[in-house]
């Protein structure tokens, strides 16, 4: 993500804010596109606070208000000195309903645009390094709840498939965090959780970092829980013109994740490949090839036609006994 002039200040001093100055500086920190082009309001609307609080912050931060504030970021934007590297669309506000196709089309764009970003910007830096990480792990304990569930257990999945040492912390039944009892400074745990933050991942991630067990996360701020207390922070967007947030960049970092740990293994992997696809195929997991499925109804009518003509042939004979 992009850095604005004050996003260093503001994350260094992050902790000693209030909890309605801390909502403004996680807007200004994540958005500092939008500091430069959006309205005062209209940036505390998005920050769910009042636009009192924006001028407050930035007079705590010794400047005379906020249009100070903006008029940093925006010198910041005519220099290039922020790197704002976002599409128009994912900049614009949609003020009037769009077609299904249209704001569909909208909608993949922005996803497209922020998997660009991940591989052109220092995430690429740091997903190489929690890769490394994880792929010299002891064993890996995996944690995402809610929407973040999906992402971790698809980097589960696939640690499953080229290594024996990966653990779902899931929470069937409550126990969900039982078997990190058993984690140790040589393991790590992948913990991914985005705003809204939830609760128990934060909390378990916490543990971890008390206990000096490592820690490689996903999520989308600086300021994140997660990110404060991570060796490795991967850091995704997650806006997106839909009501709900944006997971697509973060389930791309888990597929990328997953083939980077496989190529740093590369000869463990391709022996824990070879015994799962016979474990596969000895539960016959998988339907055929679609060519041989084709060939399988093609020949059908062919022996269903045979039959009859046999059957017909048998009828004549009898006729002529």
């Amino acid at each position: 993500m992009a850095d604005g002039p004050l996003s260093e200040q503001l994350v260094a001093g992050f902790d000693a804010l209030s909890e309605q100055f801390q909502s403004a500086a996680r807007y200004i920190i994540d958005h500092p596109h939008d500091v430069a082009l959006l309205s005062m309001r209209d940036q505390a609307r998005l920050a769910g606070v009042q636009p009192a609080t924006m001028t407050r912050l930035a007079k705590h931060l010794g400047l005379a208000g906020y249009d100070e504030l903006r008029r940093m970021y925006a010198d910041a934007v005519r220099n290039g000195h922020a790197g704002f590297a976002r599409k128009a669309d994912a900049q614009v506000v949609t003020q009037k309903r769009k077609g299904d196709q249209g704001f569909a089309r909208e909608v993949l764009r922005t996803q497209a645009a922020q998997i660009v970003q991940l591989a052109e910007s220092s995430q690429l830096d740091a997903i190489v390094s929690a890769a490394r990480r994880l792929a010299s792990a002891n064993c890996v304990y995996c944690i995402g709840l809610r929407s973040s569930h999906a992402i971790v257990w698809h980097l589960h999945y696939i640690l499953s498939m080229i290594r024996d040492q990966s653990v779902m912390l899931d929470a069937v039944a409550g126990t969900g965090t039982d078997a990190f009892a058993r984690a140790t400074r040589d393991d790590v745990l992948f913990a991914t959780s985005i705003f809204p933050y939830t609760r128990s991942t934060v909390e378990l991630a916490e543990y971890a970092h008390q206990h000096g067990i490592p820690i490689v996360a996903i999520t989308d701020s600086k300021v994140a829980p997660l990110a404060r207390v991570a060796d490795d922070v991967i850091l995704v967007q997650t806006e997106s013109p839909s009501f709900f947030h944006a997971m697509t960049p973060a389930f791309a970092v888990a597929e990328v994740l997953g083939a980077l740990i496989a190529g740093q293994g590369a000869e463990a992997a391709r022996e824990s490949l070879l015994r799962f696809d016979a474990h596969l195929a000895d539960f016959n997991t998988h339907l055929k090839s679609r060519s041989r499925n084709r060939t399988l109804r093609s020949s059908k009518p062919a022996s269903s036609a045979a039959k009859n003509t046999l059957g017909r042939k048998s009828e004549k004979s009898g006729d002529q006994n």
